[in-house]
């Protein structure tokens, strides 16, 4: 793999390396498939994970995390996306719910859930995106309306990574519809509140093993201690500040991805035959994979580069949205001409690269679309 050379890569990650592909290579990729047919994963593979130590790694200790940094998820991020996986929620879990708890939780909050996320005994959930509402999260109409001690919430969400299996969401919701973006806050629902319901696992052209959902609450009763953070009306600046770890997951996944399908494709073009030579011979086959290796190396350079100002905590939004943009779409042309170069063979879900191409496609959707994304870029010029 490209990334072993990675300027953020140590001896204690290269050693996580090797337990992080042992366990993608023997307890997912056999898997796959099942995933695939049953649209989750089984629930035990989280325990699994947690036993041996690769949930919630960059969460301190105490709180029953590894104690490592961004570094130790980007190493599983890579070696899951190595192995074609894409229904196994973790990045979301390790790098995304995990951390609003750690940035944002009462040290209460912080106790209870993060050791629980950490073993593997909940699986956790950000709800944001709802069936009218997609990248403009000002305009979420599901409420939290305080009443006493605790909070009603009601509204639908969609798109919910880990949906089904959920053991805690945190949900985005108003707490004052009519202050804009200063009225959402973010509260945890847990999984087993009277009026929380999972709708459908979503018929989703990629990415068919992962169980999003759709999420229902009709009149779920909260605490108030629920609330994520000292006050009310936090949200939309919480979720500002935690969105671009979000993208560089993403874009790290895109990353790994295109340098796979690289692997894939020039070990078929070699071993493929036509007209009485291997496929690699001729000059077409040739140009298209020295441009998509050149697109996985100038990616891979990109995205170790903001691995490694985020580990410094230097990387900057429009930076991020740069990252998130080039990686996802340069990714998906790669995989095209990929796909292109294994003929029909390509298209049959028999081969990992027609996989890959469907489950890629969403990249350039969820954390930001690649429009608000350029958006982004665009404001800071």
């Amino acid at each position: 793999m490209v990334s072993k050379s990675s300027s953020w890569m140590d001896d204690d990650l290269v050693a996580l390396r090797d337990l992080a592909r042992a366990f993608c290579e023997k307890e997912i990729a056999p898997n796959i498939d099942r995933f695939i047919e049953q649209h989750h994963v089984d629930r035990d593979l989280w325990t699994r994970a947690g036993e041996l130590g690769l949930l919630c790694m960059s969460i301190p200790e105490e709180f029953g995390g590894g104690g490592g940094t961004f570094a130790h998820e980007a190493v599983l991020i890579e070696e899951q996306a190595r192995v074609g996986d894409s229904a196994w929620g973790a990045p979301l879990h390790n790098g995304i719910v995990a951390h609003y708890l750690l940035e944002y939780g009462s040290d209460a909050q912080k106790r209870h859930f993060l050791p629980r996320l950490a073993t593997g005994e909940m699986v956790g959930a950000i709800a944001m995106t709802e069936p009218g509402t997609g990248s403009d999260l000002q305009s979420v109409t599901t409420k939290a309306v305080r009443v006493g001690d605790e909070y009603v919430v009601n509204g639908a969400k969609t798109f919910i990574t880990n949906g089904a299996q959920a053991d805690v969401v945190i949900v985005v919701a108003k707490t004052d519809p009519g202050a804009g973006a200063n009225g959402i806050s973010l509260v945890l629902v847990e999984g087993d509140r009277p009026g929380f319901r999972r709708g459908r696992v979503l018929d989703k052209v990629g990415q068919r093993g992962q169980d999003t959902s759709e999420l229902y609450f009709e009149d779920v009763h909260i605490p108030i201690e629920n609330l994520l953070g000292p006050t009310e009306g936090q949200g939309f600046i919480q979720l500002m500040q935690q969105l671009p770890q979000e993208r560089l997951i993403l874009g790290l996944g895109a990353v790994t991805v295109l340098e796979t399908a690289l692997e894939f494709t020039v070990e078929y073009a070699k071993e493929r035959h036509a007209f009485g030579k291997p496929i690699f011979a001729v000059q077409n086959t040739k140009f298209k994979l020295a441009e998509v290796a050149t697109d996985a190396h100038i990616s891979r350079v990109f995205i170790d580069d903001c691995i490694a100002r985020h580990l410094r905590g230097e990387l900057d939004i429009p930076t991020v949205a740069m990252a998130k943009w080039w990686t996802t779409d340069r990714a998906m042309v790669a995989l095209d001409e990929c796909l292109q170069l294994h003929g029909g063979y390509g298209y049959m879900n028999e081969y990992p690269i027609g996989r890959m191409w469907a489950d890629a496609r969403v990249q350039k959707i969820y954390g930001g679309t690649s429009e608000i994304m350029k958006e982004i870029i665009a404001r800071s010029l």
